[in-house]
């Protein structure tokens, strides 16, 4: 079992470039993975994935969690509940209590799920199917863990699920300007609880406001689409 020791390995020039852009380009190929094949996740691309999530928890005051070669979180009666298979490999999303932890889960936990895709790999969101009380990472006083990530080499890429149009989360998108129909594009693909989509985009003046009707992990689930639309708009 291996937990947040990062590789020295220096990852040649194509898997160290997990820029904006290059993140940007995975959302339409990132689908929902939950069966993966016996592969590891180990030199290189573990190394690369690493030093990503360590900048993420830099930059957010986050305590994201890689751990790999760990399967006791992902072996009860919940994980076959949720159609998951062999999953070795995740992100555990832990951070100081506060009304924000779950919107700033899901907006850096989607960076580096969109950085793994970057890197070859397939994911899944889990809020629920999984077992707390084996994951291996430990949750100090004051801290929270609010889902995983699971991770691996997919034994498919997954397929894209039904969405809303752009209409539906976004009334004023027609006649707005580029980059905000460009976010709201990119924020339709963001992966939801249950594909429910229970958010809003506006734009006032120049300000985008996103709004959430509420429900389970749908904070989770702005923060997602937060981090969608900033790398669609790209501006």
């Amino acid at each position: 079992m291996d937990i947040e020791t990062t590789d020295p390995t220096e990852a040649p020039k194509g898997m160290s470039d997990l820029s904006d852009e290059r993140l940007a380009a995975q959302i339409p190929l990132r689908h929902s993975v939950r069966s993966f094949t016996d592969r590891r996740i180990e030199g290189q691309t573990r190394a690369a994935l690493q030093r990503f999530v360590d900048e993420c928890n830099e930059r957010s005051g986050l305590s994201l969690a890689l751990c790999t070669d760990e399967p006791g979180a992902f072996s009860s009666l919940l994980v076959r509940y949720g159609l998951f298979r062999n999953v070795r490999n995740y992100i555990a999303c832990i951070g100081a209590q506060d009304q924000d932890l779950q919107e700033r889960v899901g907006y850096w936990g989607e960076r580096c799920v969109l950085a793994a895709q970057a890197l070859g790999l397939n994911s899944c969101w889990v809020g629920l199917t999984y077992s707390k009380k084996k994951v291996a990472v430990p949750v100090s006083a004051g801290q929270e863990l609010v889902c995983v990530i699971a991770l691996g080499y997919g034994t498919t890429a997954g397929k894209p699920h039904k969405s809303k149009r752009a209409l539906q989360v976004a009334p004023g998108v027609e006649g707005s300007p580029d980059w905000f129909r460009r976010g709201v594009e990119a924020a339709l693909l963001a992966p939801t609880a249950v594909n429910q989509q229970k958010f809003a985009i506006s734009l006032d003046g120049d300000e985008v406001r996103f709004q959430s009707e509420g429900g389970a992990y749908t904070k989770v689930d702005l923060g997602i689409v937060k981090a969608h639309f900033e790398l669609g708009a790209m501006r």
